[in-house]
């Protein structure tokens, strides 16, 4: 146990749903966290909940947000050793001729952009470290076409790329870049997903819920347990050689 015990580790949207648990995962084994959230209400529970975690109010498509967000990481650990990569947002639902510019702008800003900006500033601080690594939350929807998410899958495969060639420049600084494809997760972030694309194609809730569920081929949607798990074992030794790698926990989503 204790496999990132003092690994000073900084997750965007920690304050919720998978962000929350990758850092919960991590502290519970050992690490030093710092997590950033646009929920001021999130934060504040995870304030009380976590009073030794470093917490920045930060919007990660905001470049001046995210320099700050870096000031505070330093000053707090010193350092970093591990970035996740988790803001996101699942953008706007429909067809592609009734999709708004500032909707799509938006969904790029913050779930590739924000990458991007948060990468930057901290790969000068992972080239300091023994141990480092850059987790991307991508998508199943970055290896699968998916009709009326368009924004967002095209957000979800760019980060692939992303990945890919970071983990090329950064290899020889022992730099390790990967990215998960979490799946159907459950929880109220899919409930509202699976509303929206239920009253763009015309089905109920149910029929859709169900039509998600019979994509996978283990028939059941996964947790945000699950995904920390993949995240705690690519920063640990175990992970040791893996990079460059778009990691599905998904129970095999067969197509969207």
């Amino acid at each position: 146990m204790n496999m990132v015990k003092d690994l000073r580790v900084l997750v965007t949207a920690g304050a919720g749903g998978i962000g929350l648990a990758i850092a919960q995962t991590f502290a519970r084994e050992g690490a030093r966290l710092h997590i950033c959230d646009i929920s001021k209400q999130a934060l504040a529970d995870c304030a009380t909940a976590h009073p030794d975690w470093g917490i920045t109010d930060c919007d990660v498509s905001q470049e001046a947000q995210v320099a700050q967000l870096f000031e505070e990481v330093n000053r707090q650990m010193g350092g970093l050793d591990v970035l996740i990569n988790n803001a996101g947002i699942a953008g706007e639902t429909g067809g592609i001729e009734a999709l708004s510019s500032d909707k799509w702008h938006q969904t790029i800003d913050i779930n590739l952009n924000g990458q991007f900006y948060c990468a930057r500033l901290a790969v000068p601080m992972l080239k300091q470290s023994d141990n480092a690594s850059i987790i991307c939350l991508s998508s199943v929807a970055g290896r699968l076409g998916y009709a009326y998410r368009t924004p967002y899958a095209v957000t979800k495969w760019a980060i692939i790329g992303l990945i890919k060639s970071l983990a090329i420049e950064l290899g020889p600084q022992g730099i390790r870049v990967n990215a998960l494809l979490p799946g159907i997760v459950e929880g109220p972030r899919i409930e509202q997903v699976i509303s929206a694309r239920a009253k763009t194609v015309g089905v109920s809730y149910e029929e859709m819920e169900q039509e998600y569920i019979n994509k996978v081929s283990l028939r059941e949607m996964v947790t945000a347990q699950d995904v920390a798990n993949q995240a705690l074992f690519l920063c640990s030794p175990l992970g040791a050689r893996i990079s460059g790698q778009p990691i599905s926990i998904c129970g095999n989503v067969e197509y969207l």
